[in-house]
């Protein structure tokens, strides 16, 4: 296993370990942890970037299957600015919008209490980004609620 590989590894599996307390975690064919969080689906990867510098990456997909909205994307554009713990961003897809919450951090020698901290802040600034987009969409934005693929009739 090379270097980058071992410390990918590594960062993972200490990212497993601090999930695992509260979720239930897999592991993905391309070695990606996914998991759910009050209905949010997140998936965590480790890549380095350069030597001593291994990050990992958090992203959860607030609402899905969104859309094509202008006042979607700025609302998105609106809240982005104001959080701390990842960036909100539209994805546009086959199916329309996505709404995805992004954060990558160094994460070399994180583990244990600090490492868990940190990601449970990102996973509930997603559930507190989901519900807030939930109550938009009951004032009117979008033409539909948000989560998943809307049903067909």
């Amino acid at each position: 296993m090379t270097g980058e590989a071992a410390s990918t590894a590594d960062l993972l599996t200490a990212a497993k370990r601090a999930l695992e307390t509260y979720y239930e975690v897999r592991v993905d064919d391309d070695g990606a942890l996914t998991f759910l969080h009050s209905e949010v689906p997140c998936a965590v990867q480790a890549m380095q970037l350069a030597d001593g510098l291994t990050v990992l990456s958090l992203t959860c997909v607030v609402a899905w299957d969104l859309p094509v909205d202008g006042s979607i994307s700025r609302w998105a554009a609106e809240r982005a600015g104001e959080g701390m713990f990842g960036t909100l961003g539209v994805v546009r897809t086959a199916g329309g919008m996505d709404l995805t919450l992004r954060y990558a951090f160094p994460a070399d020698g994180l583990t244990g209490t600090p490492l868990t901290t940190l990601l449970m802040l990102i996973v509930s600034t997603a559930s507190q980004l989901r519900g807030e987009f939930g109550q938009e969409i009951e004032r009117g934005v979008g033409d539909r609620t948000a989560g998943g693929p809307a049903e067909e009739s």
